[in-house]
């Protein structure tokens, strides 16, 4: 990890993250989070098919940023073999109908929090555009988690 892309710690319990990882990791995710949307638009019923396309188009823009970003800060994304290896391993394979909407929904839930997670660590990158950008997409993340959670209580009856 570089000193020089690190910002001191300002007493929250958030790991700093090196800016290279955060684009990696964060370029994979938002693969998986497209593929498992497609998966959905395939499977799912209409309301988990409705919450996917909202995710595609979120998280289309957010990547094609992520990755012009990235392109201007001379920063090099991992190719897309090892990017969606990286993915692959995150989406989730389920059957169709309701048993998939729930398996979908509850992976949304997990995927999200990580995401979270990962950007509040990505905020913390020195003086970057990588870093006001992972800042500025944790509201919409924020809000898709909102999303996902709200749509677990309507199937769920609460």
């Amino acid at each position: 990890m570089r000193a020089d892309t690190m910002r001191p710690n300002d007493g929250t319990d958030v790991e700093p993250i090196d800016v290279e990882d955060f684009v990696d990791t964060a370029t994979a995710k938002g693969m998986a989070e497209l593929e498992t949307a497609r998966l959905a638009l395939e499977n799912g019923t209409s309301h988990v098919r409705d919450f996917a396309r909202r995710m595609i188009e979120d998280h289309t823009k957010a990547n094609e940023k992520l990755a012009s970003l990235a392109s201007q800060e001379g920063l090099e994304i991992a190719d897309d073999a090892t990017l969606m290896d990286q993915a692959q391993a995150m989406i989730l394979k389920v059957q169709d109908g309701e048993s998939f909407d729930e398996a979908y929904i509850d992976n949304q839930i997990v995927a999200h929090e990580q995401t979270i997670e990962l950007f509040e660590r990505g905020a913390t990158i020195e003086d970057t555009e990588i870093a006001r950008f992972a800042e500025s997409t944790l509201p919409k993340l924020r809000e898709h988690l909102e999303m996902v959670k709200a749509l677990k209580n309507k199937r769920s009856g609460n």
